[in-house]
């Protein structure tokens, strides 16, 4: 009797020392904006970090993924970082350039090449620096940046292979300046939709049309309210990375180095399936009965002449000449090599 009444004791104080454990264990709410299912590449990343962090630090902290815009649009989740009640989101550029102005420089249209170009500039010198200026100014610490997709145009109206095809045309853009001058610059109309909006305000008709990567056509089944899609994939859109700096200021050496480590899998996880779609463009929306609009080099570089120094006008009245610059020498630097 008394070997088992010390198996009990020992058993039930394990047992309470995992409830203690877990009741002390750092929550991190983690939210983000696709679909809650393993083909959305920002829930496969969120996932993939959950498991990484926890494993790596015993379950001191309790991550917890929200995704489909369950807790609010852009704006309130950056807003609930700076509060710290939300800790950590995936999100995309245009929220971020709302309140941070010189994300936006990232809305400079046909500025990348391709995404080795894209990636290279972002985690180097000028993605670090650019992150570090957001900490500073914000209170919202970044970890760099994954692809929301390369931006194409789609609409319900007509085909678009070239910037006059885009007058009278009605298009969403993101809740940011920046990505209307883009859109007025090729001759059509803009109008900032929040994302989690846009399938309704498509469906409605309140918007012709809108631009974005494969991925969040397909993941937003935008494609049920858009005929066309013109493949002239004007910006590397991507999704920043980003956590309270005071929560993360919080944690202890071991926790800040797992959260570090397990960011760069979730980055490279998201990379991967949303750079995958981007590559498999005509065959993946054709098959959703979408018609597919090729753009030509000689038609791209009309889109280029018509946006890039409209845009770039915009963007240097707007946040001064500092980042464009550095945006400019990072490409050339790139280049260089």
């Amino acid at each position: 009797m008394k070997t088992m009444s010390k198996l009990f004791t020992a058993t039930a104080a394990a047992a309470l020392a995992l409830g203690t454990q877990a009741a002390m264990a750092k929550e991190l709410k983690y939210a983000h904006f696709q679909a809650g299912d393993l083909s959305s590449p920002k829930h496969a990343a969120a996932l993939a970090f959950e498991a990484c962090v926890e494993g790596k630090t015993s379950g001191s902290i309790d991550v917890q993924v929200y995704p489909a815009s369950q807790l609010g649009g852009g704006t309130e989740i950056l807003e609930a970082l700076q509060l710290g009640t939300v800790q950590m989101t995936a999100i995309h550029d245009g929220p971020v350039s709302a309140i941070y102005k010189p994300f936006g420089v990232l809305a400079m249209p046909y500025i990348f090449d391709d995404q080795a170009m894209a990636w290279a500039v972002m985690d180097g010198p000028f993605g670090d620096e650019l992150f570090e200026d957001m900490r500073t100014k914000t209170g919202i610490r970044g970890f760099g940046v994954a692809d929301n997709g390369v931006r194409n145009f789609t609409n319900n109206v007509k085909p678009v292979a070239s910037p006059e095809d885009m007058e009278g045309l009605k298009m969403r853009v993101m809740t940011a300046p920046v990505w209307v001058k883009l859109v007025e610059s090729l001759g059509a109309s803009a109008t900032p939709v929040p994302w989690p909006e846009l399938p309704g305000a498509l469906q409605q008709g309140v918007v012709d049309g809108q631009e974005n990567g494969v991925t969040n056509i397909v993941n937003a089944s935008l494609y049920q309210h858009q005929k066309y899609v013109s493949l002239d994939g004007h910006v590397f859109s991507w999704h920043a990375y980003l956590m309270s700096d005071a929560f993360y200021e919080g944690l202890t050496d071991g926790e800040k180095t797992a959260v570090d480590q397990c960011v760069q899998i979730a980055k490279v996880i998201h990379r991967g399936m949303t750079a995958a779609q981007d590559a498999n463009a005509t065959a993946i929306l054709s098959e959703l009965g979408m018609e597919v609009v090729p753009v030509s080099p000689d038609q791209k570089e009309a889109f280029r002449t018509s946006a890039q120094p409209a845009v770039r006008e915009f963007l240097v009245s707007d946040i001064g000449a500092e980042w464009p610059d550095r945006l400019d020498a990072a490409i050339t630097a790139y280049r260089a090599e």
